[in-house]
């Protein structure tokens, strides 16, 4: 099956040096730092890369509803001022109104638009068909099930005919089997041509979601948001996920997620120059004792299927994993290392030990520890830590705690006492 429209030269959209920082004055969490991108007519393009990326703030500044601290966004050459009239954009709730019918909640996006009431009602109709919703119009969100809904939210989106439809996670919502329909209809739809939209911009986090529908594939990386690789994907459609060729383009894509900047760095760190990554410990041992028995290496993104884990989920794991020198990340691929097999072997108490060596390294961890063992309690409060961090990681100062103290405890470094709302040593 031939590309919907073969990417062209014309240029639809242009993204120059976008920074968007959030916060005033000493405290700004800066999302997305320095970010160019251009789609051209006949692309499908894919925003890919972890939670807290900054892919979704770049999609809603390209559609407009949200403003960038600095750079610039040109439509067709010229600058984007307020909302994108050439954009509309589709989110992973379903956003529906409960209180219209199918066909309401469809025209809706046509009368905001000034669209008179009899072409509304038509065009409406025709998209409902379209999607495949015919006999559904009357029907109210409450009545169908979460594809379907998603369905109509994608049909109320391309109503006002868009040059470019954005996506934000639209499947991420629904389950596996719905989700996978509506990606195939989708994807049928566009490649038919049987929509006017010119370009679709799709953020994920999913992986072979985007192997599977992209023709180019742009990978972010966090702590600021920045883009760390474009990987164009020429297989023809439609693509079959166990293909040989498939499963190349899934593993250069994770190679491009995990091996440019999976441990980022902390600017001017307190204590320190890593943050922790939202895992939990145990989940780690079981990572090690996976790589273990697959003899020490394991592709990226079998392990992925295998575990039936997203990018969200593992990702943090392989982070942690990495940070305490249990494995390495070499070109989509995951290796145990010989400390990684060491812990794998030991027993419960060895690998204590061993992970309390291992995490008190890390600045933020050995710095909550000697902070308890210079008070003549060893007792702190939890606010004084929260106080400490917050200079650094803003917003995200009560998850990094959170997590530092899980590991914390974990190893048997230090406890907390919620009721007294205090970190202490353990004895």
């Amino acid at each position: 099956m031939p590309p919907a429209t073969p990417a062209s030269s014309e240029r639809l959209l242009e993204v120059q040096n976008v920074n968007k920082a959030y916060g005033r004055g000493g405290k700004q969490m800066m999302a997305v730092q320095d970010v160019s991108l251009t789609i051209h007519a006949g692309e499908f393009v894919c925003l890919l890369g972890p939670s807290g990326c900054g892919k979704s703030t770049l999609l809603r500044i390209i559609a407009g509803i949200d403003s960038a601290t600095s750079g610039s966004v040109l439509y067709r050459g010229r600058p984007l001022v307020g909302v994108n009239p050439h954009a509309t954009i589709v989110f992973q709730t379903f956003a529906l109104y409960p209180w219209l019918t199918v066909l309401e909640n469809v025209e809706i996006a046509l009368k905001a638009r000034g669209v008179p009431a009899a072409a509304r009602h038509e065009r409406a109709l025709k998209l409902i068909d379209t999607i495949g919703l015919d006999g559904f119009e009357s029907a109210y969100p409450r009545e169908i099930s979460g594809g379907m809904r998603q369905k109509v939210g994608f049909a109320r989106a391309m109503a006002v005919e868009p040059e470019l439809l954005c996506l934000d996670e639209p499947f991420s919502a629904l389950d596996v089997l719905s989700a996978e329909g509506l990606r195939g209809e989708l994807m049928e739809l566009w490649h038919n041509r049987a929509i006017p939209t010119r370009a679709i911009l799709m953020v994920t986090h999913n992986i072979e979601e985007a192997v599977l529908m992209a023709d180019r594939i742009v990978v972010m990386g966090k702590d600021p948001g920045h883009i760390v690789a474009e990987l164009p994907i020429t297989l023809r459609h439609p693509r079959q996920r166990k293909e040989a060729a498939f499963q190349i383009r899934v593993d250069k894509v994770y190679a491009a997620v995990t091996g440019k900047r999976l441990i980022a760095p902390q600017a001017n760190g307190l204590h320190g120059k890593n943050k922790l990554p939202r895992a939990h410990l145990n989940a780690l041992a079981g990572l090690v004792e996976k790589l273990l028995a697959d003899d020490g290496h394991t592709d990226l993104a079998r392990l992925s299927s295998e575990l039936v884990l997203e990018l969200d989920d593992l990702l943090p794991i392989v982070e942690a994993g990495e940070l305490v020198g249990f494995v390495k990340v070499r070109e989509g691929d995951l290796l145990l290392t010989p400390l990684g097999r060491t812990y794998a072997e030991a027993n419960i108490l060895a690998r204590k030990e061993l992970i309390a060596g291992r995490i008190l390294r890390l600045p933020i961890i050995n710095w909550i520890y000697e902070t308890l063992q210079r008070d003549d309690k060893q007792r702190v409060v939890w606010d004084y830590f929260l106080d400490k961090f917050e200079e650094d990681f803003g917003d995200r100062a009560e998850k990094q705690l959170d997590v530092a103290i899980s590991w914390g405890r974990h190893a048997e470094l230090f406890a907390y006492d919620d009721n007294a709302g205090e970190l202490y040593l353990e004895n």
